[in-house]
């Protein structure tokens, strides 16, 4: 009778506490050189031991609550989340100009870009909650850029998704370095990533013999995922929620092929 109810109590205090157990996120300072960064990191404490990692980089405004609510998604999911940050800490465009000029500066300097993801890579890595196990890479607009050129860099990744993302680079025979699987959701009327920049990066793929998949939304224009861009299709940028939602189980499949197989 008194082991059932030295049982009984374990039990019921397990119970409590996977009760409780709940998604937790922090900032994460951490350095490139000279440089502060300040990242968010996001797992659910439910999850014993470590686990699959996913990069999140963010688009042309910085990272902010879109990015951080991805990385709280993620969590959600199993995965140790960190939104990194390529600008650095307290950098952040306050317009679609000024947006456009810093983001437009990375896109000059490749090496830089491709340096600040590097940094959130290894950041991630000295995580507990990821040590020792694979990460993968998403990114949306920019982002999507910033994670496709951190795979061309050669990093370890398991996995790219870009989301949105411009496709192009100044270095194509740097697909040859690339071991990561690559996904690409794309908006099939986007007029910010045209047919031939999507025709280039995909001869770009076949000619290193990437592993690669390509999927287009109809009817979908530039940034679909990000409720903020509005609904007006005719500017270009809209957010398009059918879209959203198909590109986010879309990656969710293709995060447990290459993290979980």
């Amino acid at each position: 009778m008194k082991t059932f109810w030295i049982l009984g109590f374990a039990g019921t205090l397990a119970l409590g506490q996977a009760a409780r157990a709940e998604v937790q996120a922090k900032d994460v300072e951490y350095r490139d050189g000279e440089t502060a960064l300040q990242g968010y990191l996001a797992w659910d404490d439910a999850v014993a031991g470590p686990r699959p990692g996913v990069l999140v980089a963010h688009a042309w405004m910085g990272l902010g609550d879109f990015e951080r609510r991805r990385a709280r998604e993620l969590a959600a999911l199993g995965y140790a989340a960190f939104a990194i940050d390529v600008y650095g800490k307290d950098v952040r465009p306050q317009n679609a100009e000024e947006a456009a000029q810093l983001s437009g500066s990375y896109k000059a300097d490749r090496d830089l870009m491709r340096r600040r993801a590097q940094a959130g890579l290894d950041e991630l890595a000295r995580q507990k909650i990821c040590a020792g196990q694979p990460v993968a890479a998403i990114g949306y607009c920019f982002g999507g850029t910033v994670a496709l050129e951190l795979a061309r860099s050669g990093a370890p990744l398991a996995g790219v998704v870009s989301f949105h993302g411009g496709l192009a680079t100044p270095n194509p025979e740097d697909v040859r370095q690339i071991k990561a699987r690559i996904f690409v959701l794309h908006g099939a009327d986007d007029p910010l990533v045209p047919p031939a920049e999507v025709q280039a990066f995909q001869d770009e793929m076949r000619t290193a013999g990437v592993d690669w998949q390509f999927v287009a939304y109809g009817g979908t224009v530039h940034a679909f995922t990000d409720p903020a861009a509005g609904s007006d299709s005719s500017k270009g940028v809209a957010y398009n929620a059918v879209a959203d939602r198909r590109s986010w189980q879309a990656m969710q499949a293709f995060l447990e092929e290459v993290l979980r197989p």
